[in-house]
């Protein structure tokens, strides 16, 4: 019977330890970004000038995704983008493909209105490992994200990166023909 005690009593501390270093505050399903959102606008304000630019054109295309299971996903590209002549792009074509999106996944967690990107694989390789801060604003099916001051990955100038996207939803494409007209 002694036995028996000590082992119910270390379960219940194991389990006790378990709900004290599993964060509550920032589930994923607790919060009203959950789902996909079609990106409309990327824009760059410089810091200190406050000088504004499309950081990836006049028409960028892309999605960010935050699921409820915690895991997220960012893929932004230039709406003028190249189109490579051959299914294997030249050299010339993949520098010009890689200096015209912006992409990256892995878990976040949200506070308040910011939410913290756990970058595990990115586009480039210099982001995997960090973690990405964001501020966000949520007006009906529109979703606005500031970064925190950083370097821009694509021309290195310091500044804040304001995002908005909406809701697929309210767009008639499907989640599938608006992934393919993205990396087409």
């Amino acid at each position: 019977m002694r036995n028996y005690r000590h082992t119910a009593k270390g379960l219940a501390i194991v389990v006790a330890l378990a709900f004290l270093l599993i964060p509550t505050g920032g589930l994923a399903e607790d919060n009203p970004v959950v789902g996909t959102w079609r990106l409309k606008s990327f824009v760059r304000e410089i810091v200190g000038t406050g000088e504004r630019y499309n950081q990836l054109g006049e028409h960028p295309r892309g999605f960010l995704g935050y699921s409820s299971d915690g895991r997220m996903y960012a893929i932004l590209v230039a709406g003028d983008r190249i189109k490579p002549q051959e299914e294997a792009p030249t050299d010339e074509e993949r520098v010009k493909l890689h200096k015209s999106m912006i992409a990256y996944g892995g878990t976040y967690t949200i506070d308040g209105g910011k939410v913290v990107h756990h970058v595990d694989i990115s586009w480039n390789g210099a982001r995997t490992g960090t973690d990405q801060v964001r501020f966000y604003k949520l007006e009906g099916d529109t979703l606005t994200i500031r970064t925190a001051p950083n370097k821009s990955p694509v021309d290195g100038r310091e500044g804040v990166g304001i995002l908005v996207g909406k809701r697929p939803s309210s767009d008639p494409l499907t989640i599938c023909e608006q992934i393919e007209r993205t990396l087409a």
